[in-house]
């Protein structure tokens, strides 16, 4: 398509509300609309740059044997309620709904709890392990405060990735091999150098996590950098515990 064919154009101005450098930008460029704080609409150029961004992210998954499924965004609050999550003093930023026939129901912030519902049906025996599924879904988490542009949003896509292994051996393997897949996509994307391996919370998921974090002044996290290991931690989680921890794994 010619650039002039385009319906969006290019603009001086950007919506007053908006703070966010990232999305004063693309707003400008005609790559996104902004729909209402924390809510973005993509536009042909912003989802031609999805796309693109996606298939990356799908060749590096793939070659890892990873499946590609699409769950649902309405979730069953029996189903949470099972795991505790359900629960607005556990997760705090579910957005919930009642159907027409008075179902509550809620829009998915992740997918652990049905997805392993689904896999009940998929798998019998540890002779049908590992098998790894992941997907690119919209996610909506009710944030108390949207912001950074597209960095912190109430919907967003995001891409999840599920393992399920035969035993903690087979998962610690592939583990190892899904963290090269990342440093592989950020790779391919121009991001390699300014992008660590992060220890961090677990959030609502586990006590520590590991993230990748990318440098940027935009940022809301402190990391501290050892960049010849090519490693950080984050602020939050900067005690000697974790500095054992690190000092074990080096």
């Amino acid at each position: 398509m010619r650039q002039t064919q385009l319906f969006t154009k290019t603009r001086k101005e950007f919506p007053a509300d908006e703070t966010s450098k990232n999305a004063q930008l693309l707003i400008r460029a005609g790559f996104i609309y902004k729909e209402m704080a924390g809510v973005y609409a993509m536009l042909p150029l912003g989802l031609r740059t999805l796309n693109k961004i996606i298939q990356i992210i799908r060749e590096e998954m793939n070659a890892i044997q990873g499946q590609e499924i699409t769950l649902t965004a309405l979730q069953e609050k029996e189903l949470w309620e099972q795991t505790n999550r359900w629960s607005d003093n556990v997760v705090d930023n579910w957005f919930k709904t009642k159907l027409k026939n008075d179902t509550e129901v809620g829009l998915g912030f992740t997918h652990e709890e049905p997805l392993t519902r689904l896999m009940k049906d998929h798998i019998s025996s540890y002779r049908d392990l590992p098998k790894y599924a992941y997907q690119f879904q919209t996610k909506f988490r009710n944030e108390t405060r949207a912001k950074s542009g597209i960095m912190r949003t109430r919907e967003f896509i995001m891409k999840d990735l599920y393992s399920f292994s035969k035993d903690e051996a087979e998962h610690l393997e592939f583990y190892e091999k899904v963290k090269q897949a990342y440093i592989n996509i950020f790779n391919r994307v121009g991001l390699h150098d300014i992008t660590y391996l992060t220890f961090a919370s677990g959030g609502v998921f586990s006590k520590f996590s590991h993230e990748f974090q990318t440098l940027t002044p935009a940022g809301e996290d402190l990391i501290y950098v050892n960049k010849e290991e090519k490693i950080a931690i984050n602020k939050e989680v900067f005690t000697d515990e974790v500095k054992i921890l690190l000092s074990q794994k080096l």
